[in-house]
């Protein structure tokens, strides 16, 4: 499953588009065309020779696998602070009296012929000794126990720390954290002065932060056999595909056979079902009773355009426009169908009133006046319209709540930093919400400012939409490594810091790198998290594809002019940067590429742009740059169509990896692109299959996919749509664009396309002069949302 859907007809009147990334069975994969008068073409074996093109997932990283042991230790330090928040606080009083203790007298009795044990693994043994204890203890009397009278260092100060627990002082998981700092190496003394030393073993060296790697979220439990075995009943009654059984019952939950048949169309809230395969399912089972007129499959229809609407990218949709979509849908009233919808509480209805262009910002007015202003009536479903709510809101709360940070830490930050980096100090020293714009040089800037905040005592972090970026900008000198992660392991609690007894993350500054890429409820929660006085920064290329999830966050914000905007002046280096930045501007100019940065390679038709890519992929890039397969991505416009992701996965599978797929079309050692959810798409590649599903390794975590979710999670991965891969970059980069693509390409498309590749950029090229077209003429599709116009009445105050 990408992160961009698909479709399988056309948008008619007032229907909403779909992503334009997206392709539909049996729609082109949309290539480009020639690079028109701007880039140099350049033909034959030759132009073949120097191009490149490979794979990998959004987020594909070179940091797939690395620190095992830390992400191993990581995990068993989590189990720790589970087990010990799960027990009682009396217990886990008890257990702390006494762990330190168990744990020398362990290590005293094992003696060096038994290997060493992590010291998260050795708590864990430690506990468990202690509580058969405390359990004998409690037998042989029956007044409460005498804690912590005759306890010292490291044991006193791990009972204070559960005793400040029970009071509410502190949050549990903060009391079996790792240590700030490694304890000294101390022998104990034979007999019983050990019991109360350290253990014999020394304490391994703290994380410099406490950023863990990410992992996948565990797979969530599927529906019980019984609702299973209801819904195939009630779907082969009504002549559907068994095969639908496990989506509807997920989508549907528990009691969803009795659903279906009460309502039949209730089937279009399974992921891929149309109106038209909705209404053959409900005349199989309703019969005579079965017409358009039916006030439920008018509700279900409403519900599903504006799912549509949202996997497309929109918040919300306008009355009028969704009246329309539901008329061309063959719903006879299409009014009452909103009305039915918004009574039942499946939408919600919204008058946002309409700002003229240049006009000055709104002032109190008097009740005719106020009527009649011009306002748009907006439908919504409920999850999006209050993620939209809950973001302004929560960004009205950080603007103006104080800062808890002095005047003279921030003094500190800005002194230690020069240029663009300290601007941008300067702006979030006086500012709780900042946003940050330029290309991918740019992110340097914020580097520094992570890098000074955290030397200056703040609890600084930044996260990035992929993997690969969190690395990329891990790797830069500011920051040393440390107080780097991703947005989904920091929402998950697998990267960042731990949460205070309210559940605001523990930090002073945040900043998003990646704020393009954000979607609305990502956004939302966010910014929930945050604590009062805590400063954002939202940076990002404004050029880049929009989130794949609904919303238009960093746009609207950007629009809405609430809070400073520090614009970098650091350019992207190279031909590859300089072609992208015009680009940006509208232009495709030509470039200078004496190392052959950037190629144009003609192809006459869709077989040949699958030819020339594979060819590039696994001989030219390889001996011409000494860039491996897995350092080259390919990127095309959508999923289908003669030369798109499946056509082109299935050419490098047949080259690069070629097996029988015996699970599903995969084989060990393919290349995957895995989408647990929308919008997120996790790089890796197949370890094997059996009956458990297909065993993945995605960014060094084992991932296993459950069989009857391997063809809507996983797709193979060494072409990608522009959307996966956003927020990654490779050595090199082969954009494929086909001579069907004119209509799925845009100026934010080829930018963001174009801009993937860090070494090399080949351009197969069957569109001709579609690419200049769309650099020059098409903008960002347009997207409705409601977040400016939440925001507008704190920017009027301001």
């Amino acid at each position: 499953m990408s992160t961009e859907p698909e479709t399988t007809e056309e948008t008619g009147p007032g229907t909403p588009e779909m992503p334009e990334a997206q392709g539909a069975p049996g729609t082109p994969g949309a290539p480009d065309e020639a690079a028109g008068g701007g880039l140099a073409a350049e033909g034959g074996a030759g132009a073949a020779e120097v191009s490149g093109a490979g794979e990998t997932s959004e987020g594909a990283e070179g940091g797939v696998g690395e620190e095992t042991a830390e992400s191993a230790e990581g995990a068993a330090s989590a189990e720790a602070a589970e087990a010990a928040e799960a027990a009682e606080a009396a217990e886990a009083a008890e257990a702390a009296e006494a762990a330190e203790a168990a744990e020398a007298a362990e290590a005293a009795a094992d003696g060096a012929g038994k290997p060493e044990l992590s010291e998260a693994a050795a708590e864990l043994a430690a506990q468990r000794v202690e509580r058969e204890r405390i359990e004998r203890r409690r037998a042989e009397r029956d007044g409460p126990l005498e804690s912590g009278a005759k306890l010292s260092g490291k044991a006193a100060d791990l009972l204070a720390a559960v005793r400040a627990v029970e009071a509410g002082g502190k949050p549990a998981s903060t009391v079996f954290a790792a240590p700030a700092r490694p304890a000294p190496e101390r022998t104990p003394e034979p007999g019983p002065a050990a019991t109360a030393a350290a253990p014999v073993r020394p304490a391994p060296e703290p994380e410099p932060e406490p950023v863990r790697q990410e992992r996948p979220a565990p797979m969530p439990a599927g529906p019980s056999p019984r609702t299973l075995d209801a819904v195939r009943r009630v779907l082969a009654e009504g002549g559907a595909p068994e095969a639908l059984g496990q989506q509807a019952a997920v989508a549907l939950g528990e009691g969803a056979g009795e659903l279906l048949r009460a309502d039949p169309w209730q089937l279009l809230r399974v992921p891929g079902v149309r109106p038209e395969q909705a209404d053959g399912f409900a005349r199989a089972l309703l019969g005579a009773e079965c017409g358009p007129q039916d006030e439920r499959r008018g509700r279900a229809v409403t519900v599903w355009l504006l799912e549509q609407a949202a996997l497309a990218g929109h918040t919300a949709l306008e009355a009028p426009a969704l009246a329309a979509a539901l008329a061309q849908r063959g719903v006879p009233d299409p009014e009452e169908a909103v009305q039915s919808t918004l009574a039942e509480g499946e939408a919600l209805v919204f008058e946002d009133a309409l700002e003229e262009p240049g006009a000055p910002a709104a002032q109190p007015a008097d009740d005719e006046e106020e009527a009649e202003r011009p306002v748009r009536v907006l439908i919504a479903l409920e999850r999006y319209a209050m993620a939209e709510e809950s973001l302004a809101d929560g960004l009205a709360r950080l603007v103006n709540s104080p800062s808890q940070d002095g005047e003279e830490t921030w003094a500190q930050v800005v002194a230690a930093l020069s240029g663009g980096a300290a601007e941008l100090a300067r702006a979030v020293a006086g500012h709780a919400l900042v946003l940050h714009t330029g290309g991918d040089a740019s992110r340097a800037e914020p580097a520094a400012l992570l890098g000074a905040a955290r030397d200056a005592g703040l609890r600084a972090l930044a996260v990035c939409h992929t993997a690969d970026g969190r690395d990329r900008l891990a790797a830069l000198p500011p920051t040393r490594g440390a107080g780097v992660g991703t947005v989904a392991g920091l929402l998950a609690g697998t990267e960042g810091p731990g949460r205070d007894g309210d559940g605001a993350l523990e930090l002073d500054l945040l900043i998003v790198p990646d704020a393009p890429q954000l979607d609305v409820e990502s956004a939302a929660m966010l910014v929930e998290s945050l604590p009062d006085g805590a400063r954002l920064v939202l940076g990002g290329d404004p050029a880049l594809l929009w989130s794949a999830g609904p919303g238009r966050v960093f746009a609207d914000l950007l629009a809405a002019r609430v809070c400073p905007q520090i614009a970098s002046r650091l350019p992207d280096p190279g031909p590859i940067g300089e072609l992208v930045s015009g680009i940006g501007i509208g232009e495709l100019n030509q470039v200078e590429a004496p190392g052959k940065e950037v190629v144009i390679v003609p192809v006459r038709d869709a077989g040949e742009a699958v030819h020339r890519t594979v060819q590039l992929v696994a001989d030219s890039v390889p001996r011409a740059f000494g860039v491996p397969v897995e350092g080259t991505v390919v990127i095309t416009p959508g999923h289908g169509g003669a030369a798109g992701t499946r056509a082109l996965n299935a050419a490098l599978k047949e080259r690069l990896n070629p097996g029988p797929g015996r699970f599903g079309g995969f084989d060990p050692g393919d290349r995957i692109a895995y989408s647990p959810a929308p919008g997120r798409t996790l790089p890796g590649t197949v370890v094997k299959a059996d009956a458990e599903g297909l065993h993945l390794s995605c960014a060094g975590a084992p991932v296993v996919v459950p069989r009857e979710r391997v063809e809507a999670w996983v797709r193979h991965g060494w072409a990608l749509t522009a959307h996966q891969a956003v927020g990654g970059r490779w050595p090199a980069a082969v954009v494929v664009l086909p001579g069907d693509a004119a209509q799925a390409l845009s100026r934010p498309w080829v930018y963001t396309a174009f801009g993937r590749g860090e070494r090399h950029l080949s351009v197969v090229q069957g569109a001709e002069g579609a690419l200049p077209r769309a650099v020059a003429e098409i903008p960002a599709k347009p997207r409705t949302t409601r977040l400016a116009t939440l925001l507008r009445p704190q920017s009027a105050m301001d």
